[in-house]
């Protein structure tokens, strides 16, 4: 539905991130390779950066497709930071359009992305949204579609104390408990990336310099790395952690099968 990445590292241009590789988040607006869920990634994009000492991120978000916008070029150009998180979207079917719906989404220091698609969206997970936020924080999305609910709860669990990766699994599971769902999640807060694979394609590139996480590898580089589905990133620029993601619906099955063994017993013929 979407291309999008993250970048800690040593300092870096926008452009260097996003327009030069010759397989880069730029290309993969109109020509992703990898892409398994729409053609073409057109219906906005955005992109999230830190400045030197100032812990907020900053954020240029447009509603067209990327290559559209002479103005995103020129701040491409001159723009630099260790910390980037950018998005180029395919908007998911009945969700809103406009820059607002364009990933990134942040607060703070948080930058946010979903590359995916909730099933059933709003109805599928409208009971998860009024048992886990507040009436002011539903009232208060940035747009009307799935990616700005899924931050919104990745949100909450940012202000209930969550480690970054923890959010994510959390959220992960909980919507994955109640419908079907591709939740391919980046997060930064410019020093950690935590990233989640879900029902679509994602990976990562570590180097000296720094930790490139990605749906597509820009560069076609040996290097890069492709994460398993149904894991969990969690990254600095000086390494990457991964694990597995648990399985609600698997272990329910598992829980209800009627094959499955009584507690302290062992089948037998």
């Amino acid at each position: 539905m979407c291309r999008h990445l993250a970048y800690l590292g040593d300092p870096v241009t926008l452009r260097e991130v996003v327009i030069e590789p010759v397989s880069g988040l730029y290309r993969q607006s109109w020509a992703p390779r990898r892409q398994r869920h729409g053609t073409v990634n057109a219906d906005g994009f955005g992109i999230g950066w830190y400045a030197d000492g100032d812990p907020a991120a900053a954020r240029y978000r447009r509603a067209g497709p990327i290559w559209a916008d002479p103005d995103f070029a020129d701040l491409a150009r001159v723009t630099r930071s260790t910390a980037i998180l950018a998005a180029v979207r395919s908007a998911t079917e009945g969700t809103a359009a406009g820059a607002e719906a364009a990933a990134p989404y942040g607060q703070g220091r948080w930058l946010f992305s979903l590359n995916g698609a909730i099933a059933g969206w709003p109805d599928s997970v409208a009971e998860l949204a009024a048992r886990r936020l507040a009436p002011v924080e539903l009232l208060s999305l940035e747009a009307r579609c799935d990616a700005a609910l899924v931050w919104a709860l990745v949100l909450r669990q940012l202000r209930d104390g969550a480690d970054p990766a923890d959010a994510l699994a959390t959220v992960v599971a909980d919507i994955a408990a109640h419908t079907t769902a591709r939740l391919n999640l980046l997060l930064t807060d410019g020093h950690v990336i935590a990233a989640t694979t879900w029902g679509d394609v994602l990976g990562y590139r570590a180097r000296p310099g720094g930790v490139l996480v990605a749906s597509e590898d820009p560069e076609e580089s040996p290097d890069w790395t492709d994460l398993p589905d149904r894991t969990l990133l969690r990254a600095t620029r000086h390494g990457v952690e991964l694990r597995p993601l648990p399985d609600p619906a698997a272990e329910l099955e598992a829980l209800t099968s009627p094959h499955r063994s009584s507690p302290g017993r062992t089948n037998t013929r």
